[in-house]
C-alpha cells in the first residue's frame, strides 16, 4: 500500500519524507561512554567482540558429559562418572569411557563430544546409566553450545548506528566492553508561537489556552536522547520570529517550531525564515498537519534545519511522528529506513475518500477474530486526548475508502520512536 496525494499543489507524505531524508546530514562529534550510561544512545563506531562468546564448548543443559562412541561401546550404556564440573571450574581432559557430571553453562571437558539431559540418565553418583530410548537417538554435538557460537572474536558484535536498547547493552558487555563510542546527542531548539499560549498553573483567562505542545514536544524530545534548549514562547509578530530563529541558529543543530506555519495574518514563521535562511518545502497532502513547513537557516556552524509543524496538538504530534522523528534520527546517525508499516485489518469503515493522506488514531487490539484496528471516536486535530488513548496511527492513502476487515497500514507508537 503506497501513499498517494489528490490534492494538487501538495506534496504527498513520502515525496515530503523523502526530501527531508534527503537533505538530513548527521551531526559530527562523538564521546566516549560507560556501558551504564549509553542506554538509548546512538552507536557511533562497531563493536568488535574481543573474545568467542561463549569462550569454550559448555552444556546447554545439566546431565552429563560423554563420548558417544564411548556410551555405544558400554553395556546397558552405563558409565562410570569421572569428575564433576560446575559452571566456572575448568575441567580435566574426560578419561576414556568414562563420564563427566556436568552442569549447564560448564566447559565441556576435552574428550567429550555429547551431553545427556539428567532427566534422560539414572545415577548413583559413582556411575551413570543412560536409557535406551536416549541412547539410540543420541548424536554427537547434542546439547552442546560450541565455543563462539553466539559472536567470534573479532566479529561486529553491534553496528554502528544503531541505538543502544537493553539487549543490545547486554551484547556489548558479553562482547567485553566497559565503554562504547556514542554520537553526541542532538541539540535541538524549540520555540512555539501564540499571543494566546498560558504555561500550565497558570490562571485561566478568556481567549486564552493552556500550552500542551511544549511539554509534548518536550516528552518525545526526551524519548529520542536529545538535548533540548527550550526558547518558549515567541510572540505574533515577524520581529520576534525572526529574533528567535537567530538565537536557535547560532545554539541547535535542528529547530522544532509549532504553530505560525499557516497562512494567516499572524501566522509569520514562513516569511521569518524566508529573511533569514529559505522554505524548502510548504503544505504537505496529510490530515491532519498540512501547513507543514521545512527549510533552513544560518547556523554557528552552518545552515541547520528548521522543521515547523502546525499549531493544533493533534497536528503537532503526527507530524512529528510522521516526519520529526525519522529526521531527527537521520541526523542522530541513526542506520536502516523509517519504521515499517504494518498492514493490520480495520475494525472500522469510512464514509468517504479524502483528498489527502489520512492518519488515524487507532488502538489495536485482539478479538476473537484476530487483530483488529480501532479508531478514536472524533478525530478532530484539537482533541488531543485521541492521542493518550491510541498506540498508533493507521495510514488511509488520499482517494481511498476502508471497509470493514480491509487491511490498512499501521504505524504503532512504539516503532515510530524506535523503542528498543
Amino acid at each position: 500500500m503506497t501513499d498517494a496525494c489528490a490534492t494538487p499543489g501538495l506534496l504527498s507524505v513520502d515525496e515530503a519524507l523523502a526530501r527531508l531524508l534527503s537533505a538530513a546530514q548527521p551531526v559530527a562529534g562523538t564521546e566516549s561512554v560507560p556501558l551504564s550510561a549509553a542506554l538509548d544512545r546512538v552507536l557511533a563506531t562497531d563493536v568488535l567482540s574481543r573474545v568467542d562468546v561463549p569462550p569454550a564448548d559448555n552444556s546447554a543443559m545439566d546431565g552429563y558429559a560423554l563420548r558417544l562412541a564411548d556410551l555405544q561401546a558400554a553395556a546397558g550404556h552405563r558409565l562410570p562418572v569421572s569428575q564433576r564440573v560446575p559452571a566456572g571450574q575448568v575441567p580435566a581432559a574426560l578419561l576414556a569411557g568414562t563420564a563427566a557430571r556436568i552442569f549447564t553453562g560448564a566447559e565441556i571437558p576435552p574428550g567429550a563430544d555429547t551431553v545427556v539431559m539428567q532427566e534422560d540418565c539414572t545415577a548413583d553418583g559413582q556411575t551413570v546409566v543412560v536409557n535406551a530410548a536416549m541412547a539410540a537417538r543420541l548424536a554427537a554435538g547434542d546439547n552442546v553450545r560450541p565455543r563462539g557460537q553466539d559472536m567470534a572474536a573479532g566479529s561486529v558484535a553491534v553496528a554502528a548506528g544503531e541505538i543502544i536498547n537493553p539487549a543490545r547493552l547486554g551484547v556489548i558487555a558479553a562482547a567485553g566492553h566497559a565503554t562504547v563510542s556514542v554520537r553526541r546527542r542532538l541539540r535541538v531548539a524549540m520555540f512555539s508561537t501564540g499571543d494566546e499560549l498560558l504555561e500550565p498553573g497558570a490562571e485561566p483567562a478568556p481567549g486564552r489556552i493552556f500550552n500542551s505542545n511544549r511539554y509534548a514536544l518536550l516528552g518525545y524530545l526526551a524519548r529520542l536522547g536529545c538535548e533540548v534548549i527550550d526558547l518558549g514562547v515567541v510572540g505574533d509578530t515577524r520581529e520576534a520570529t525572526v529574533q528567535a530563529l537567530r538565537e536557535a541558529g547560532a545554539r541547535a543543530d535542528l529547530l522544532l517550531t509549532t504553530g505560525g506555519a499557516s497562512v494567516g495574518e499572524e501566522d509569520h514563521l514562513k516569511a521569518a525564515l524566508a529573511t533569514v535562511g529559505r522554505v524548502d518545502l510548504w503544505k504537505v497532502a496529510i490530515k491532519p498537519g498540512k501547513p507543514l513547513l521545512f527549510g533552513s537557516l544560518a547556523g554557528a556552524q552552518g545552515d541547520i534545519p528548521v522543521l515547523g509543524l502546525p499549531g493544533n496538538p493533534v497536528s503537532v504530534a503526527v507530524t512529528l511522528l510522521v516526519f520529526g522523528v525519522p529526521f531527527m534520527r537521520a541526523l542522530q546517525g541513526v542506520r536502516g529506513a523509517p519504521a515499517a508499516r504494518l498492514a493490520v485489518p480495520a475494525g472500522f469503515r469510512t464514509r468517504k475518500a479524502g483528498g489527502r493522506t489520512e492518519f488515524l488514531r487507532v488502538r489495536l487490539e485482539h478479538t476473537p477474530a484476530g487483530p483488529r484496528l480501532h479508531r478514536y471516536a472524533n478525530q478532530s486535530s484539537g482533541v488531543l486526548t485521541s492521542m493518550a488513548w491510541a498506540d498508533g496511527l493507521a495510514m488511509i492513502p488520499a482517494g481511498t475508502v476502508v471497509d470493514e476487515n480491509q487491511p490498512v497500514v499501521y504505524l504503532p507508537f512504539s516503532a515510530l520512536l524506535g523503542a528498543g
